[in-house]
């Protein structure tokens, strides 16, 4: 999985935890919205964790780009404030939405669900 966080200390605990999870191998982080394509398509994932709210580009433009530059990756949306603009993206691209709040197993678990989709097929 590819982790997309623009907070330096978030992103790396949340990389640094998520690589201790079984199931879980996380291939590459990027600050910004305009890297995570890029970087997918040259790591190769087949999750891409989104946080919604970033400097460049919201979750749904990032999402798209993702889509557009690696079609059988999954996305899945992380957020600190999970408002009606986030849960909007998440039902609109059938990515599902984490709150960050919701903690480290509620993210484990999207992540598992959206690797098996993306194995199976079917990127969500």
């Amino acid at each position: 999985m590819l982790l997309v966080e623009d907070n330096d200390v978030f992103r790396e605990s949340l990389v640094f935890l998520l690589q201790r999870q079984a199931e879980v191998e996380v291939v590459g982080a990027v600050a910004d919205g305009s890297s995570a394509a890029p970087a997918c398509a040259e790591l190769e994932a087949d999750v891409v964790v989104i946080d919604y709210r970033l400097p460049d580009l919201d979750g749904a433009e990032v999402a798209e780009a993702v889509r557009d530059r690696c079609p059988g990756a999954s996305v899945v949306f992380l957020s600190a404030s999970a408002g009606t603009e986030e849960h909007e993206a998440a039902r609109s691209t059938g990515a599902p939405l984490v709150r960050k709040d919701e903690g480290l197993d509620a993210l484990v678990d999207a992540v598992r669900t959206a690797a098996t989709s993306s194995l199976q097929g079917g990127a969500q």
